[in-house]
């Protein structure tokens, strides 16, 4: 549109963690992930596949399995202990030492009763699942190698279990192992090398299968404890099996990058004669495939190159629809930039540290699409050191740039700056209310005067700020009762309202000059993943996970005609396909029709006074537009104006002075700062 000044930011250096271990619910349809940083993280598949939920590691915390009973979920790791997860204040909950040194591999029985977690001595130890915790019941006789895999049969009564060279079989009620199956080192391979069984599958006709580091698929007769069958998929490592519900599709996770996929078909006419059939291979990661999750109608896989991957199984969705497009995850579903608006600063977030720039500035004018010379480069003001061994959960930046704050799960810190010529002075507040610990999400008031904490039960506490003291004066709770974490956090510019979305899909309005609730927006079955307040309209947009856009009027408390309009109309459907989510959204502030909105890969400007785009129009046209005269572009225009210049943007934040900063990380970077794939596997001791 010409309108806007735009700073495109390439110094964000951030770097997602690799992806150690999955675990899919199948019962609530959500799949639960953990990085090597010790980071989990829930993602919500019947809506959009959002990341609801984001509970930070903490240093030295490295997760190796995760396993879901019922609604609760577990981790365990080479710490050697248990972590159950409260996934309502979105930290650990308990930890329970197995007391068997490093923890390879938990998993529990199907009846949700007994956890198994195979240990670095050798031992098999069974857990009790209770009600608030989980109680030691019995050791497995020891082994003389570590334990890597485990896997129950659905029956419960037998449970798998590979370490190097061979598998064994226990007995669940007796402990003893009554077979052992040894695994072939490999054609030409060494008599020295150990194999490992890095994943075991136990089916319920007592089939077993396993994946080895020689790269070796092997089908095992449960009973007799026999090898039935060999498929050589790699030349390396078999890190992960993962098997569908039904037990007809099984899949492999490689140490080249490579998904390959067996079936369980018959040969010949007879059915009776069924064996399982390599049929495809997927190629979608460049590094170590190290979980893998089957759903009913996808391939779910992640590893080393950060990735977090859907692949749906053709054979088992209509073609041409939403179900059938590939997914790729990059970047989380939240945002890890801060601007402060009035002074052209920039906070980054990272797990360990956070980074304070300021903008550049540049010299002259030029026509739309013009690159302007740089009169001042971007200056790095502060990098600060979180203290502790737990990550920065999130952080905020006071629009005026002189209040500076982070929480982790147990401790918040507050800062104050102050800017001196080129000289920075900080200062940290020694006393801050204990009831503003354990924040999930914070913000300032646009005037710098106050602050919010969500905290847990959907409750937010305000704070007033002083030079030298942050007090505690008063806490909205929802009026649901909702104990769901919240996600999002909005103060708007007036002073006047605080909106606060929690991921049970409510969105509550609360007047900060009454304290107290001024109104509650009809509750949407998709979760918000960003909303704002105009300015001047004092309208609420709210952007949910299913692409859907609403209006919502403060004054009126109800939606405004044109958010009535746009739900009547529909929303394009190459707009509802998209497969990122919106995570911000801003304002022009000289026009009051403009919508401005962004996910990772695209920056829209939404105009309300043009008429909605058709489903037979074409959605991105602009430079289709350009090439028209001023007659037929005029014809031609609608209200979405769309442009996928920006890659894989973080943030897009506008400035008071008419321009707009655009935070980038292109993919290619992440790339390169990846480790070749790993060949030889290592052991931490």
């Amino acid at each position: 549109m010409g309108e806007f000044k735009v700073h495109r930011v390439r110094f964000f250096n951030y770097m997602p963690s690799a992806i150690r271990a999955m675990a899919f619910n199948s019962r609530t349809e959500r799949l639960a992930l953990a990085r090597a940083d010790g980071t989990v993280e829930v993602f919500n598949f019947t809506d959009n596949y959002f990341q609801e939920k984001v509970i930070p590691g903490r240093d030295g915390a490295g997760i190796e399995s995760l396993c879901w009973v019922g609604q609760r979920l577990f981790s365990a790791g080479l710490s050697g202990g248990i972590t159950e997860y409260d996934l309502e204040n979105l930290q650990p909950k308990s930890t329970v030492d197995a007391y068997g040194g490093p923890i390879w591999t938990i998993c529990s029985n199907s009846k949700g009763t007994s956890l198994a977690v195979g240990c670095e001595d050798g031992t098999v130890k069974i857990f009790e699942i209770l009600a608030d915790r989980i109680q030691f019941q019995r050791n497995f006789d020891r082994q003389k190698s570590r334990i890597i895999s485990l896997s129950w049969h659905p029956s419960g009564t037998r449970l798998a279990a590979g370490m190097m060279d061979m598998i064994r079989i226990f007995d669940a009620e007796s402990g003893h192992s009554p077979h052992r199956m040894l695994v072939e080192r490999g054609v030409g391979a060494s008599k020295s090398r150990q194999v490992v069984v890095w994943s075991l599958v136990f089916l319920s006709n007592h089939t077993i299968i396993s994946g080895d580091s020689a790269g070796k698929v092997q089908m095992w007769d449960g009973i007799t404890g026999t090898l039935v069958n060999t498929h050589l998929v790699t030349k390396w490592d078999v890190l992960a099996l993962a098997v569908s519900q039904d037990e007809s599709s099984l899949i492999s996770g490689t140490s080249e990058g490579t998904v390959v996929q067996f079936q369980f078909l018959s040969r010949t006419t007879n059915q009776q004669d069924m064996d399982w059939v390599r049929t495809r291979t997927f190629k979608n990661h460049s590094h170590d495939v190290r979980a893998l999750v089957h759903t009913d109608i996808a391939v779910v896989s992640g590893g080393m190159d950060t990735l977090l991957m859907v692949r749906p199984l053709l054979d088992k969705v209509e073609k041409n629809t939403q179900e059938s497009a590939m997914r790729k995850i990059f970047f989380p579903h939240r945002s890890l930039v801060c601007c402060a608006k009035k002074s052209g600063l920039l906070l980054f977030q990272f797990p360990d540290h956070l980074e304070l720039w300021r903008l550049g500035e540049s010299d002259g004018h030029g026509k739309p699409g013009d690159s302007l010379p740089v009169k001042r480069k971007p200056e790095k003001l502060i990098h600060l050191k979180r203290k502790g061994e737990e990550h920065i959960r999130c952080s905020a930046l006071s629009p005026c740039g002189e209040w500076l704050v982070y929480s982790t799960v147990s401790s918040i810190r507050l800062y104050r700056l102050q800017f001196q010529n080129k000289n920075i002075t900080i200062t940290k507040l020694s006393k801050v209310p204990k009831i503003l610990q354990s924040a999930q999400q914070l913000c300032f008031s646009a005037d710098s005067s106050k602050l919010f904490a969500s905290c847990s039960r959907s409750s937010v506490m305000v704070a007033s700020l002083s030079e030298s003291e942050c007090k505690h004066i008063h806490t909205f709770k929802p009026p649901s009762g909702s104990r769901q974490p919240i996600h999002l956090l909005h103060a708007s510019d007036d002073g006047n309202w605080l909106v606060a979305a929690n991921t049970g899909c409510e969105v509550h309005v609360y007047n900060l000059q009454k304290l107290k609730l001024h109104c509650s927006v009809p509750v949407y079955s998709s979760c918000p993943t960003a909303m704002a307040i105009h300015p001047t309209t004092r309208n609420l947009i709210v952007v949910h996970a299913d692409q859907q856009i609403f209006e919502f009027s403060l004054v009126q408390k109800e939606y405004t005609e044109w958010s009535r309009k746009l739900q009547k109309h529909g929303l394009h459907p190459v707009w509802l396909q998209r497969d990122t989510p919106i995570t911000h959204i801003t304002f022009n502030h000289k026009n009051s029709a403009h919508i401005l909105l962004h996910d990772a890969f695209m920056f829209c400007i939404i105009d309300k006074s043009l008429p909605l785009p058709e489903a037979k129009s074409q959605l991105s046209n602009q430079m289709t537009l350009r090439s028209l005269p001023e007659s037929e572009r005029i014809r031609h225009s609608h209200s979405f104006k769309i442009c996928k210049t920006f890659q894989h943007l973080l943030s897009l934040t506008q400035l008071e002075d008419q321009s707009l900063v655009a935070v980038e990380r292109p993919l290619v970077d992440i790339q390169s700062q990846l480790p070749p794939p790993v060949r030889q596997k290592k052991f931490a001791t």
